[in-house]
């Protein structure tokens, strides 16, 4: 009797169904019409960090926060700014270094559309609001670094988990655009959304000294647990067909395994990792320049470096960082110098007051674009966080 009762109720809903799609044909050709478009007119492709730039999504720094002192948060940022957080944790960055911020992201999307790229800026959102899920109560943060939550793989926009709290809801701002390069033919992908309860977190992660954090990072303990897939899109730096990924304070194995499943087989994720004590976003690490070309950062060496020399690459090691020492650095350190954006192969936005770096790249045979972004950098970003590269006029191949 039940699957004579399956069998009719079937039977019914096909009718039901079939009935009605005379009325529906119109509407179905209109929303065809729409949402196909010729792989040709995506706006959206980019398959590695130097191809020629031509469309970019720039974050803003109007309305930034700090976010509230949560344990994530303690953990990522070193000891000497904890009094910081504690202080303007949940509250608006100091209005006159936003102010100049401000200033400076400007200039930074002047410049990109003086040398030929199309910039896109996410929306403006109150990032004060208190929100509460049934995990945890926290405010927002900001949409100044696109970097850390939008990750383009060929015409792909996958849209990052995020670790922190105060990032929940950062998406919010890209979504427009988002659904425009959607509507316009990208593939749009959200990795599963964490909860991020407590069991996300280490509570009792032991940080209160940098020998500390030096032993937990040799050790691969980091403050995200494996409770949930998470990662921040700044945590992959993209070569054609090879992918690289470190462990980190806010990406977990879970969302290295995610991203490996979901890009396969057209992808190879290559986990590598740094003797970093705090390691967070790849890019101000190791930062791919070129087609076997990458800058490592020389405080932290890379545990598989010999893998890049055995498939020929070239690796090149930044000149000290030359950001004054009573510079505000809250939420990075000063390699952000390295934190640049590559226009193309021979073009790459550097820091004004970074000379040595900028002979670094003249002896490479690219031309330094200036500009300062010193105040943004306090933020916690450079070029390369600062921007997401939605359009690169390339094509995917292997470089590894």
């Amino acid at each position: 009797m039940l699957g004579r009762a399956l069998t009719g109720w079937t039977q019914k809903a096909f009718q039901s169904s079939s009935s009605t799609a005379g009325s529906q044909v119109q509407g179905t050709v209109v929303e065809d019409h729409v949402t196909k478009t010729k792989e040709q007119d995506c706006p959206v492709c980019s398959y590695n960090e130097w191809d020629p730039l031509e469309e970019v999504i720039v974050g803003r720094a109007e309305n930034c926060h700090v976010p509230p002192f949560t344990v994530e948060v303690k953990a990522s940022m070193y000891e000497n700014c904890w009094p910081f957080y504690q202080k303007y944790g949940g509250h608006s960055f100091p209005e006159d270094h936003l102010k100049k911020a401000v200033a400076e992201i400007e200039e930074l999307c002047n410049v990109l559309r003086y040398e030929g790229v199309t910039v896109r800026r996410p929306e403006l959102i109150d990032w004060s609001q208190v929100y509460t899920t049934p995990d945890f109560t926290s405010s927002g943060m900001y949409a100044a670094m696109p970097r850390d939550i939008l990750l383009v793989v060929g015409n792909e926009i996958i849209e990052a988990p995020m670790a922190w709290r105060s990032r929940f809801f950062e998406y919010r701002a890209y979504r427009p655009l988002i659904k425009e390069y959607f509507r316009k033919g990208a593939k749009w992908t959200t990795a599963p959304k964490p909860t991020m309860s407590d069991d996300l977190y280490d509570q009792d992660y032991p940080m209160q000294t940098l020998a500390d954090r030096h032993k937990l990072a040799a050790q691969g303990k980091f403050v995200t647990t494996e409770h949930e897939p998470c990662f921040d899109a700044a945590e992959f730096m993209r070569a054609g067909m090879d992918i690289f990924v470190q462990r980190s304070q806010v990406t977990n194995y879970m969302g290295i395994e995610w991203m490996r499943r979901h890009l396969a087989p057209d992808y190879k994720v290559h986990t590598i990792s740094f003797r970093d004590p705090n390691a967070m976003h790849i890019d101000g690490t190791f930062n791919i320049i070129g087609p076997g070309l990458a800058l490592l950062n020389p405080e932290r060496p890379c545990d598989q470096i010999d893998m890049f020399y055995k498939a020929g690459w070239t690796i090149v090691k930044p000149p000290t960082p030359m950001i004054p020492d009573d510079h505000p650095m809250w939420m990075s350190s000063k390699w952000l110098s390295m934190n640049v954006l590559m226009l193309d192969e021979k073009r790459v936005l550097v820091e004004s007051n970074e000379t040595s770096l900028q002979k670094m790249f003249e002896s490479l045979g690219i031309k330094p674009i200036k500009v300062s972004i010193l105040h943004a950098n306090s933020l916690g970003g450079g070029f390369h966080c600062w921007t997401t590269d939605i359009r690169r006029r390339g094509t995917l191949q292997s470089y590894f």
